[in-house]
C-alpha cells in the first residue's frame, strides 16, 4: 500500500468563525448558550404584547415615596459605609434580618454566621456549583428545571440528570433510583437541586410527607441537597411549608432571595450552609465578586427596619392569587382542550398543549399575535418540553391576562387546524431567537 502523500492525507474540516479569539476560549465557554427566555424578552417587553413570559414581580404598590426619604436619611448618616467595600459574607445586620424571614419556614436553629449574602440566587447557584462540582460530575434536578440553574450547570460542564415530578413534587423513589443508576455508571452525584415550593416552572409543591423521605435518601447516599426557595412566602392562603433545611442542618444548603418578595433590582439573596461549606462559599464569593454591594444590602435593611414587610408580602399573596384565578378562568374559557396545574402560590402555570403542537415552533407566530410565553424546551437540558409552555401570571393585570390567553387560544386554534390539515412533516421549526428584537431585554 502506497504511503499517503500530503495531498492524499485526510484533513480535518475547517471551522470558519468571525471571532478573532476563536480557539482560545476555555472549554466551559464553548458550551455556554443563551437561554430561550433572554432571547424572547426584547419582543415580550413591547407594550402591545401581552407578556405571559417573564417572572417579574409587580412592584407598583411598593412605598417608594417614603422609602426614598428613608434612603436619603440613610445616606446622610451612613453613606460612607453604604458606598464602601464590605464583607464577602455580607452585612452583619442584614444576616440577622434574614433569620427573621427564614424562621417563618421553620429554620430556627441557624445563626447569622451561617448566612452568606450573594448577588442574587443566580450567584448563589454559581458559588455552590463552583465549590462542589468538577466537569463530568452529576447534579440531579427536577424535570422540568429552572432555566437559570441549567445555565449554571452547563457553564461548569456538569451532567444534569432529570428526576421526575408529579402533583406532590419530587418523587422520592425516582430520586433514589437516579442516584443508584449514576453510581453504577461510576459517576459522582454531588447534589440534588430542588425548588420545593411553588416550583418554577411546574408550579407544584413538594408534599410535607415526602420531605423527610427525600432527606433520608440523601443522607444514606451522601448526596447534598441544594434547596432553592424564592417563592416560599408567596402561598396564596398564607401557608408556609417547613424548609428542608429546618429538618436537617447538615444535609442542606438553603438559598432564597429578596427578588420575588421585595426588589429584584437590588440583586440581594442569601444562602444558609453547614460550617465547612459556608467557609468555602465565602472564599468563592470573595474570589468571584470580592463582596456583595453594601448599598444594595443597606437599602434592603432600611426597608425591613421601617416597613411592615409581613403585611406587604400578605398583600402580594392576595394580588397574585387574584391573577392566578384570572388565568385559570381564562384557560377554562379559551383553552379547555389543554391541561394544567393550578398552583397554590408562586408565579407560574405549567400548561400542556395537545399532541401534534410544538410550543417552541409556535412561539414566533404567538409573538406576531402579540402574546408571549416561554416554551417548555427552555426548562430541559435534553430538548424535551415541546408539548409544554410556562405561563406567568405575576405581572399582567387580570384583564391583560384574559386578553393574552384569548390571543394565545387564537394562535393555538389556527395551529391545530393547520396541523390536522397538513400534518407535522415538513413544518418549519423556527427559533424564537430569530424573531426580530426591537430593543433591549427587559429582564
Amino acid at each position: 500500500m502506497a504511503a499517503e502523500t500530503p495531498e492524499t492525507q485526510p484533513t480535518a474540516p475547517k471551522v470558519i468563525s468571525n471571532d478573532p479569539w476563536f480557539g482560545m476560549y476555555a472549554d466551559r465557554a464553548e458550551v455556554m448558550r443563551a437561554s430561550e427566555i433572554r432571547a424572547l424578552f426584547a419582543v415580550a417587553s413591547r407594550p402591545e404584547v401581552v407578556s405571559l413570559a417573564g417572572g417579574m414581580p409587580y412592584l407598583e404598590k411598593m412605598p417608594f415615596d417614603r422609602l426614598s426619604e428613608l434612603l436619603a436619611k440613610m445616606l446622610r448618616e451612613k453613606g460612607d459605609v453604604a458606598w464602601q467595600y464590605g464583607s464577602a459574607q455580607g452585612d452583619d445586620h442584614l444576616r440577622e434580618q434574614v433569620l427573621e424571614i427564614t424562621a417563618l419556614e421553620g429554620i430556627t436553629d441557624a445563626q447569622p454566621d451561617d448566612v452568606v449574602i450573594t448577588n442574587g440566587s443566580q450567584s448563589g447557584l454559581d458559588l455552590i456549583t463552583r465549590i462542589m462540582c468538577n466537569p463530568g460530575d452529576v447534579v440531579l434536578a427536577e424535570a422540568p428545571n429552572y432555566v437559570g440553574a441549567l445555565g449554571v450547570f452547563q457553564s461548569f460542564q456538569v451532567d444534569v440528570e432529570n428526576v421526575p415530578l408529579d402533583a406532590d413534587g419530587l418523587i422520592p423513589e425516582a430520586f433514589e433510583e437516579a442516584i443508584i443508576a449514576q453510581k453504577k455508571l461510576g459517576k459522582k452525584v454531588k447534589f440534588l437541586y430542588t425548588v420545593p415550593n411553588f416550583h418554577n416552572p411546574a408550579g407544584v409543591t413538594l408534599s410535607v410527607e415526602r420531605r423527610p423521605k427525600i432527606l433520608d435518601i440523601a443522607r444514606r447516599h451522601h448526596v447534598l441537597i441544594v434547596e432553592d426557595n424564592p417563592y416560599g412566602l408567596l402561598g396564596f392562603d398564607g401557608q408556609t411549608y417547613p424548609a428542608l433545611r429546618s429538618m436537617d442542618a447538615n444535609q442542606v444548603v438553603y438559598l432564597s432571595s429578596f427578588s420575588k418578595i421585595i426588589a429584584p433590582g437590588m440583586r440581594v439573596a442569601w444562602m444558609i450552609a453547614p460550617p465547612a461549606i459556608r467557609h468555602k462559599l465565602v472564599l468563592a464569593n470573595e474570589s468571584a465578586i470580592l463582596c456583595p454591594s453594601n448599598m444594595s444590602q443597606m437599602t434592603i435593611s432600611t426597608y425591613l427596619d421601617n416597613f411592615d414587610w409581613k403585611k406587604q408580602i400578605n398583600e402580594y399573596r392576595g394580588m397574585y392569587r387574584e391573577r392566578c384565578d384570572a388565568m385559570d378562568e381564562a384557560l377554562h374559557e379559551y383553552l379547555p382542550y389543554c391541561s394544567w396545574n393550578k398552583p397554590k402560590g408562586g408565579f407560574y402555570i405549567w400548561l400542556k398543549i395537545p399532541e401534534g403542537l410544538d410550543a417552541r415552533a409556535m412561539l414566533p407566530r404567538a409573538t406576531t399575535a402579540r402574546v408571549a410565553y416561554v416554551s417548555g424546551t427552555a426548562f430541559y437540558a435534553n430538548g424535551e418540553g415541546t408539548h409544554h409552555m410556562r405561563l406567568s401570571f405575576c405581572y399582567p393585570t387580570p384583564e391583560r391576562i384574559k386578553e393574552g390567553i384569548r390571543r394565545l387560544a387564537g394562535v393555538m386554534d389556527e395551529e391545530k387546524a393547520t396541523t390536522e390539515l397538513f400534518g407535522t412533516v415538513g413544518r418549519p421549526d423556527p427559533d424564537p431567537r430569530d424573531v426580530e428584537h426591537p430593543g433591549p431585554a427587559s429582564l
